[in-house]
């Protein structure tokens, strides 16, 4: 926790239903309230180059470790990652922290999870980011059209195997998981300390199945569908997303009332760690618009 230390960032947990989530808290407690949802298999640290930016810009910061990461507790159970689940877990943590309405950002699986607090809370977010995450209603038939896309997400296919993929991504220290990220990311991004820092977290009891039974919960029953989204919605996307065809991007905006997007040039998948000042700054200008009806 050295990094909050240094900070003077505000860390504590937070009891929502049968869990605990661990947040990271900055800027003024009267600002305008921002939820920053990581992605798979980050941890609140992933926004830890935005969340200065957005504090001294009047924005109150909150930053989960979402359900099984982290220092989030970790529910046993493909189940206990339902997408209900996950949504209350934003709604819940808001309500706690005593928020009606609030600005969501999400990146990869957050940015998942925001398309669905969006869709199924239209009234408590005022303003919505999403960072490299396609609309729900989207992936499939777009994979359908586009078989090049399927070939790219073959990894969600294997992580519905049981235990394999906890062993596989396990080895050595997690130098399968290390080396994904370095590979599809700038060069630097991610040097030894930063991977260092992810695989502290992954080691913890139950993380990584937790991880990946955010994957393996998408074959459950009502998970898939969203709708379209009311509320100004800014897609910002990595022009080199080794992941995700820059395609996806359009097709999510088609899925929003109010859309504008951004294909940010030179970035990858983990646009917010190779362009933070970026980054931050189209998060600032889309909470200080007019607020959605």
């Amino acid at each position: 926790m050295s990094d909050l230390l240094a900070t003077g960032w505000n860390s504590r947990h937070v009891r929502i239903g049968d869990v605990r989530l661990h947040v990271v808290e900055a800027g003024p407690e009267d600002g305008s309230p921002i939820i920053l949802l990581h992605g798979f298999p980050e941890f609140w640290w992933a926004w830890r180059l935005q969340i200065d930016r957005l504090a001294n810009a009047g924005l109150r910061v909150i930053a989960p470790d979402m359900r099984g990461y982290n220092l989030s507790d970790a529910p046993s159970g493909v189940h206990a990652y339902a997408m209900r689940k996950l949504v209350g877990d934003v709604t819940g943590l808001a309500s706690a922290l005593g928020y009606e309405s609030f600005a969501l950002a999400g990146h990869d699986w957050g940015g998942l999870v925001a398309w669905h607090v969006a869709s199924r809370h239209p009234s408590r977010v005022t303003r919505l980011a999403i960072l490299d995450a396609t609309h729900p209603d989207v992936w499939r038939r777009f994979a359908l059209r586009h078989p090049t896309q399927a070939l790219r997400s073959a990894y969600v296919a294997w992580f519905q195997l049981p235990l394999v993929p906890e062993a596989m991504l396990s080895a050595f220290d997690f130098s399968a998981l290390r080396g994904t990220m370095k590979a599809s990311a700038r060069n630097g991004v991610f040097p030894r300390d930063v991977m260092d820092r992810y695989a502290e977290a992954w080691r913890r009891a139950g993380a990584l199945t937790a991880m990946l039974n955010y994957y393996r919960a998408l074959s459950l029953p009502g998970e898939s569908a969203a709708g379209k989204i009311r509320c100004p919605t800014a897609i910002i996307w990595g022009e080199s997303d080794s992941f995700l065809d820059n395609r996806l991007a359009h097709e999510s905006a088609a899925m929003c009332d109010n859309a504008s997007m951004t294909l940010v040039p030179e970035s990858t998948h983990w646009l917010h760690l190779e362009q933070p000042a970026n980054i931050a700054a189209q998060l600032i200008a889309l909470v200080h618009e007019d607020p959605c009806n």
